[in-house]
Parts: structure tokens; C-alpha cells; sequence
């Protein structure tokens, strides 16, 4: 019985540690732009203030202050229902 308790906390704290990872921004692209209020929930690379903390963590679509990387030069060009992509935070 011991073993498969002390299996099972060992797994949980595997499985916590990974999400953990992933919770960080991604990688610097060098080659990119931040686009802010673009992404989906649940699919921006990072975030620029409350209610976001990075990775995958945004709650709502298009959401203005987490950002996604983009090709540079084609941010603003990329419309969503709340307007265009911004290379600064949005309000909204």
C-alpha cells in the first residue's frame, strides 16, 4: 500500500511540475512581433498585465493585454471582431 501511495503522490507531482513549465512565457522571437489582443482564450504566448499571468492562460477571445507572436510588420493588419492587433496593450 505504501508503494503505490508514494507512486501516485510521486505522479501528481510530475504531473504538476509539467504544467508548471508551461505557465512561463514562450521562447523570445527575435524575428517577431508581440501582437496583443489577438489570440484566443486559452492560446496567447504571454501577457502584459492582470487577469493573465502568461502562456495559455488567457480567459476570454482577443483579450488586450495578453499579446501573441507574430510575422513582424503584420500585426495591426490581423482584424478580430474587437478591432485590430495592437503592438501595445489594448483596453479591451
Amino acid at each position: 500500500m505504501k508503494t503505490t501511495t508514494a507512486l501516485s503522490a510521486a505522479a501528481l507531482a510530475a504531473v504538476l511540475s509539467a504544467g508548471l513549465a508551461h505557465a512561463g512565457p514562450v521562447a523570445p522571437q527575435p524575428t517577431m512581433d508581440k501582437c496583443y489582443g489577438i489570440s484566443k482564450a486559452g492560446h496567447n504566448d504571454c501577457a502584459a498585465g492582470a487577469g493573465t499571468s502568461c502562456a495559455g492562460t488567457s480567459k476570454r477571445d482577443y483579450q488586450g493585454n495578453s499579446w501573441k507572436y507574430v510575422a513582424k510588420g503584420t500585426c495591426t493588419k490581423i482584424s478580430t471582431p474587437n478591432g485590430p492587433g495592437s503592438l501595445t496593450p489594448k483596453a479591451r
